[in-house]
């Protein structure tokens, strides 16, 4: 089915930026909506942005206006850019493809991480 592969985590500054990037392989990315997610510690994964193929998008309310997802449909890679980044935003991130029509078929990345800390 194929693999998701991240990169772009590390350790940054309050009010820094990092960009994630993920990279898709096999017959995945194509019409499958891509994501990020992001789980910190305690606390349930929740979604943070997502991309369809036909180019909407939809964000967090808590990183609405920092951060920005795009595809780069040649690259079959989703990428992540977070600007102004908080405390708040440490987490694991994780990408995800979705079918848009086959529900349940989807796919995780291995996770990298965040830390946002002065």
């Amino acid at each position: 089915q194929g693999q998701l592969v991240e990169s772009g985590g590390g350790l940054v500054q309050p009010g820094g930026s990092l960009r994630l990037s993920c990279a898709a392989s096999g017959s995945i990315f194509g019409i499958y909506r891509m994501g990020w997610y992001r789980q910190a510690p305690g606390k349930q994964r929740e979604l943070v942005a997502a991309a369809t193929s036909g180019g909407s998008t939809n964000y967090a309310d808590s990183v609405k206006g920092r951060f920005t997802i795009a595809r780069d449909n040649a690259k079959n890679t989703v990428y992540l850019q977070m600007n102004s980044l908080k405390p708040e935003d440490t987490a694991v991130y994780y990408c995800n493809a979705r079918h848009p029509i086959l529900i349940g078929l989807e796919v995780w990345g291995q996770g990298t991480l965040v830390t946002v800390s002065s």
